[in-house]
């Protein structure tokens, strides 16, 4: 039988909860209007042939249900003739009148009771604000023992714009570093909502640059890098010149270099050999918005060795977007073949055309996207033999 049931209908009104259009309205204090529930009921076939069946199906439905017991929806009947049985009602139309109707019949009401003190407590805070509860309801009530400290990391940052300071040092009951951090998102849409423009650094966008975009400290970024010349060092002798600086300190570097290798694989960068006047960075980890103010990266031979697949390539063509006179290292139609023996899969190979290549690299990134070699041919770095990569920089440095 298809005949809509009592549960069907309170379906049909939990998915008007779970879409927020029950709550919604009560931001702006609007009454909600008469609903038309979906009624599938019998045909005038079924009513004529099943006629016992519609009987108990519309009790079950409430129909002609005492007061006390009355279902939480109106039921519109229609007159339905028979020549046998007679004048008969059957339902035609089930509507809900009110939100409280809607809200009884799901077993909402507390909860919709604790939606309407979070609008109150923020139309007497931050009434700028109502348009975030407006759009997502639900999010608000998933947050309601939070929403207090919400509001009030919000109200600091409408007093400290441009604070300066790491989240850890927010001096605000109930507020620590972790809460912040760990509703970054909910409290972005807020406060965009709540600080002037001049607040907000636009040009910050996602959670990772949560402190930027509101003007905090934050955690500086750290560049990884070995000299790969003895002559040219910042440790004492005979220390291994393997060295982390932040982001800020690594621009400000004044050393006697003409090349820099970038790499993503750790062990690489361990194992590098000595090249002179040359230095190299362990790419993984901070991506190459790290490198964006260092100048002297510009004066340098730049060499980048990444994978040869699809993505070693992409992240190739993406760096030279910000340095344009970068060099592939062993990512060449040679250093493949010659490793045949040591080829993997790359799981799901980039398919979009990639404009910064030379051709040559255009040529072998097209025969590993195109599967003209092997399907989904990738060469990982470590896997290239250790005296292929010695000869490599032994020409770089004739």
């Amino acid at each position: 039988m298809t005949w809509t049931t009592p549960a069907d209908l309170r379906a049909q009104v939990q998915k008007l909860w779970d879409k927020g259009d029950l709550l919604r309205p009560c931001v702006q204090g609007a009454v909600m209007l008469p609903r038309r529930l979906r009624l599938i009921g019998p045909t005038s076939a079924e009513l004529t042939e099943r006629f016992d069946e519609v009987r108990v199906w519309m009790k079950d439905l409430g129909c002609n249900a005492p007061p006390h017991s009355a279902p939480r929806y109106r039921i519109v009947m229609r007159e339905f003739r028979h020549r046998v049985l007679g004048v008969n009602a059957v339902p035609d139309e089930v509507w809900l009148d009110t939100l409280d109707h809607a809200l009884a019949l799901i077993g909402k009401q507390k909860d919709a009771r604790r939606f309407a003190s979070l609008v109150q407590l923020t139309r007497e805070q931050h009434p700028v604000l109502l348009p975030w509860l407006e759009k997502r309801p639900l999010n608000a009530l998933a947050l309601a023992d939070a929403w207090q400290r919400l509001l009030n990391v919000v109200s600091w940052l409408q007093s400290h714009p441009h604070p300066g300071i790491y989240l850890r040092q927010v001096d605000l009951a109930g507020v620590d570093s972790k809460f912040i951090e760990a509703n970054r998102g909910v409290l972005s849409e807020l406060l965009d909502l709540a600080l002037p423009l001049d607040a907000i650094d636009a040009s910050a966008t996602g959670a990772n640059q949560f402190c930027r975009r509101y003007g905090f400290k934050d955690k500086p970024l750290r560049i990884r890098f070995r000299l790969l010349d003895a002559r040219v060092a910042l440790l004492p002798n005979g220390c291994e010149q393997d060295i982390s600086l932040t982001q800020a300190a690594f621009e400000q570097l004044d050393l006697p270099l003409r090349r820099v290798f970038m790499t993503e694989n750790e062990i690489n960068f361990l194992a590098f050999p000595a090249v002179p006047g040359s230095l190299v960075i362990f790419g993984a980890g901070y991506g190459f918005e790290a490198f964006a103010g260092v100048a002297w990266l510009h004066q340098c031979d730049l060499y980048y060795w990444g994978d040869i697949d699809t993505h070693g390539f992409a992240i190739l063509d993406q760096l030279r977007a910000q340095f344009s006179h970068v060099q592939s290292l062993l990512m060449d139609h040679a250093t493949l073949m010659a490793h045949q023996t040591q080829w993997g899969q790359e799981p799901q190979p980039l398919l979009r055309d990639l404009p910064r290549l030379t051709p040559d690299e255009t040529a072998l990134f097209n025969d590993l996207r195109d599967n003209k070699l092997r399907v989904g041919v990738r060469l990982e770095q470590e896997r290239i033999g250790f005296g292929w990569v010695q000869r490599a920089l032994a020409d770089l440095k004739a």
